[in-house]
């Protein structure tokens, strides 16, 4: 099955529509530089149902991370509307936003911005304390998202004595520790082995289906695309087209190893 490209509303979906968590009309991004100017996100519309997990993918380039950054509103949009769990994020100053992606929202990138001198749940908590978590709680709370992603027992560990794949369930954790509705994941598998990759994307799609969270993944990787919901296709700043597996992968494994994607229905 093949959805038509998007124009208008993507997929049915109203921004007051319970379903649609995530939906954009029209997003126009464009970076000036002296007398150069670039239009990176050239009238995206976008929507993405509660409790889908969805893959951005496009060669280099095309505006995949510029798409996420200013869905997350962590960028600016020059036009458009994008609304998240039905506010419009143009309304929100920016203390608002700031304080909407603390509570709502989580990131999980390529490189996993741990701090160095903090062990992995002093990482994990640390964006509870900045939002004013009380820190016992905050332990706490660290805690129950270290045992999520299967680290209890390296909570005390710095990230230069964890491995790759270690650093990111870290990361996974800091994502989840405030319960966000929404996770926006740039590329990440990117920097792991096949192996560790597929266990990562096996923890994320888990976390999906059993908690319904929302992730939004950019990823160059046909493997972790066949996993996902949902593909949809980017290239010179525009959406061109979305796909859906056939089926879910066997082996999430075996996918990510051999970087090839699930048959996708035409």
């Amino acid at each position: 099955m093949i959805f038509s490209r998007f124009r208008g509303s993507s997929n049915g979906l109203q921004p007051t529509d319970p379903n649609a968590i995530i939906h954009a009309i029209g997003v126009v991004k464009t970076y000036r530089t002296g007398t150069a100017e670039v239009t990176a996100l050239k009238g995206i519309d976008f929507a993405v149902r509660r409790g889908e997990m969805v893959a951005v993918m496009g060669p280099s380039g095309c505006g995949k991370t510029t798409l996420l950054n200013c869905l997350s509103g962590l960028d600016t949009v020059d036009a458009g509307t994008i609304t998240l769990e039905g506010r419009d994020l143009a309304k929100l100053n920016d203390r608002e936003r700031t304080d909407y992606r603390a509570k709502r929202m989580g990131f999980v990138f390529q490189v996993y911005n741990l701090l160095p001198v903090l062990s992995a749940v002093e990482n994990v908590e640390l964006p509870l304390l900045v939002s004013g978590v009380r820190p016992k709680e905050a332990r706490s709370r660290a805690m129950a998202a270290l045992e999520t992603v299967g680290l209890t027992n390296w909570a005390k560990h710095r990230p230069a004595e964890l491995s790759g794949g270690q650093r990111q369930r870290v990361t996974i954790a800091r994502a989840l520790v405030n319960d966000p509705a929404i996770v926006w994941a740039d590329e990440p598998t990117g920097a792991l082995d096949s192996h560790t990759a597929a266990e990562i994307l096996e923890l994320m799609r888990e976390l999906n289906q059993t908690r319904g969270v929302t992730f939004v993944i950019v990823t160059h990787d046909p493997g972790v695309g066949a996993q996902c919901d949902r593909i949809v296709r980017m290239r010179d700043g525009q959406i061109v087209g979305e796909e859906i597996p056939t089926a879910p992968a066997a082996s999430p494994d075996a996918m990510v190893a051999d970087g090839r994607a699930a048959t996708i229905a035409r």
